[in-house]
């Protein structure tokens, strides 16, 4: 197929003149009606390369997409480009949803989004064998993976799509897969022979950053600070931690919201509603919340605990930055989220090849949070990807880590969970290291131990460093029928006898961390002299917002409303030059941005 009108579509639709990396491989491939398989990183325009085929094929594209909210943003973001979208989900009633039916079998649809569950209804899978189908877009393709963070069991039984239309192409798409799980997904949805087009999971507009957890709210308001007014997403392990956070961050002046699966479903979704919808609203959330989000300004994501894999973390952070301008990806955590995502997974009722796979999917977490190398450098490693040089863009490379020679205190630290029985906690072992003279110490007869106070010369949160870095490094493990004790490991042996070195990574005073961050580039930048012209037109696009009773982003970006305020078009022609603004937004919104550019002169 030719790319002239790909090309014509993508400029008058969507008011871009270029595709981005493959999209336009992609697109090109799929609208001749090939199979696709499409590993892109979140921001990447994965949308893109299913919509445009979709509009350039005959008949109507159906959109398989697991989430309600994502569904409704991304077709009122089409609707506002002149396409003719719908959804078909539980909000509907009747009459509408019998309406929707209505246009698609009439052809009156361009795209159609579906949740898998009523996409293999008998009743659905009958309306598309009387319509005619341009393709089947599938997003989120790895919620296929049992072994994945995002299992979703419907999406197994999708195969069906091409059993009954073998001639209807398929597209399957996913930000977040490594290579097992990329295999599986191609298996899974019988897409062995569907070409694959895998770019890049570097997302270089974040920043990465790891600090030891010592006082966690506390840590959290200093990274907040460069980002107030900002939206932005913190996510926490518990539903309890959830709403303490989040009524801290509200006593500090913040807006922020509570979402967790225990919360009632109408909260639930208004505070999804207003995080979508208004500026500067901070979520706070467990991993409940997040998948399919598409506000493509948030600032920062904030872990204030470890999560349970490199490739759910990515899938969070992946929700920064969007719109590809500067963001951060923050992560606090201590051995106590080890201890406790580790007695999670003995814990649970799971088998044992699970078990083991979460066991290595946690240490491999540990690891990058460990590690003294570029942190973008181990994440890509993670998904199959070599980055062939440091970034410069995370914490190791801003402010590299000193290394020191831990073997002493390493001896200690394993000499001293020998003695006292391997049986304490961290704090515990702490307390007899430094000589504390407290009721347990003195309780446990541990004041009489040859360990008892021979860690004086490092302080608690060396300590607490040390026996971080001695779990992540197999040297310690987590007893968790002991209530989180730790034990020897096979490898303790060798670091005892001195027969095997331990380096660690010496922890940066806090002092030089703020330093580093005093001076750097947050949020969207916007130069001095455009700000008045800018904030002009966010205000505009609120009330249009309001109006019409969508998120505001769905009717432009913040970074269109930037390229606005930089170029200033003072009539709707050299507006239409203005990157993001298609045919129909111009018409329906051009005289009044130009009227705004006018008056702010």
């Amino acid at each position: 197929m030719s790319s002239r009108p790909a090309h014509d579509l993508l400029s008058r639709i969507f008011g871009y003149d270029e595709f981005r990396g493959p999209q336009q491989a992609i697109v090109e491939h799929v609208a001749a009606g090939n199979d696709a398989l499409v590993l892109m990183p979140t921001g990447g325009g994965k949308s893109l390369c299913y919509q445009v085929p979709s509009l350039l094929r005959d008949g109507t594209g159906i959109v398989i997409s697991p989430l309600i909210a994502l569904m409704q943003d991304q077709v009122e973001a089409l609707r506002q480009l002149g396409v003719r979208a719908e959804y078909l989900n539980s909000t509907l009633d009747g009459e509408t949803a019998a309406r929707v039916e209505r246009e698609l079998l009439a052809g009156e649809l361009d795209m159609l989004y579906v949740a898998p569950e009523r996409l293999l209804t008998g009743r659905f899978l009958s309306l598309l064998s009387r319509s005619t189908i341009a393709l089947f877009a599938i997003d989120e393709a790895h919620c296929v993976s049992q072994w994945g963070h995002d299992f979703r069991p419907e999406y197994r039984q999708l195969t069906v799509l091409h059993e009954r239309w073998p001639d209807v192409p398929r597209i399957a798409l996913t930000a977040t897969a490594d290579p097992p799980t990329q295999r599986e997904i191609a298996e899974r949805l019988d897409l062995t022979n569907a070409q694959h087009f895998v770019s890049s999971f570097d997302r270089p507009n974040i920043r990465y950053t790891v600090v030891q957890k010592d006082n966690a709210k506390r840590q959290l308001l200093d990274f907040l600070k460069v980002h107030r007014q900002e939206a932005g997403i913190v996510y926490c392990m518990s539903r309890r931690k959830v709403e303490e956070t989040a009524e801290f961050l509200c006593k500090e002046g913040m807006n922020a919201l509570p979402y967790h699966a225990g919360l009632p479903a109408e909260v639930r979704a208004a505070n999804q509603r207003r995080f979508l919808r208004e500026d500067g609203i901070v979520m706070c959330a467990t991993i409940a919340f997040g998948m399919g989000i598409d506000k493509p300004d948030v600032r920062f994501v904030a872990h204030t605990d470890l999560p349970k894999s490199m490739e759910g973390y990515y899938q969070e952070t992946g929700r920064a930055g969007r719109d590809g301008e500067p963001a951060e990806a923050w992560l606090c955590y201590g051995l106590g989220d080890v201890v406790l995502l580790k007695q999670m997974i003995e814990q649970s009722e799971a088998g044992e090849d699970r078990k083991t796979l979460e066991r290595s999917k946690l240490d491999h977490l540990l690891g990058y949070c460990e590690s003294m190398q570029c942190r973008r450098q181990v994440l890509l490693a993670g998904f199959g990807e070599t980055y062939p040089q440091p970034c410069g863009n995370c914490d190791n490379c801003l402010l590299p880590p000193d290394a020191w020679d831990a073997s002493v205190a390493a001896q200690k630290a394993l000499s001293c969970v020998y003695r006292s029985g391997q049986r304490f906690g961290v704090g515990h072992l702490i307390d007899i290291l430094r000589g504390g003279d407290n009721e347990k110490v003195r309780q446990f007869g541990h004041t009489e131990l040859s360990t008892y106070g021979i860690g004086k010369d490092l302080d608690a949160r060396t300590w607490r460093s040390v026996f971080r870095q001695l779990v992540a490094s197999s040297l310690l493990e987590v007893d968790s029928s002991a209530y989180g004790g730790l034990r020897l490991t096979d490898g303790s042996r060798e670091v005892l006898k001195g027969q095997r070195k331990v380096m660690m990574r010496r922890e940066t005073p806090k002092a030089a961390r703020e330093r580093d961050r005093s001076g750097q580039r947050t949020g969207l930048a916007v130069l001095p002299q455009d700000l008045a012209l800018f904030n002009a037109l966010r205000g505009l696009r609120a009330e249009l917002a309001r109006e019409q009773n969508v998120p505001a982003f769905v009717i432009f970006h913040d970074s269109t409303l930037r390229n606005i305020a930089e170029q200033r078009p003072t009539s709707v022609d050299a507006l239409g030059r203005v990157g993001g603004i298609g045919g129909t937004k111009l018409a329906r919104y051009g005289d009044r941005l130009v009227e705004i550019v006018r008056e702010e002169g």
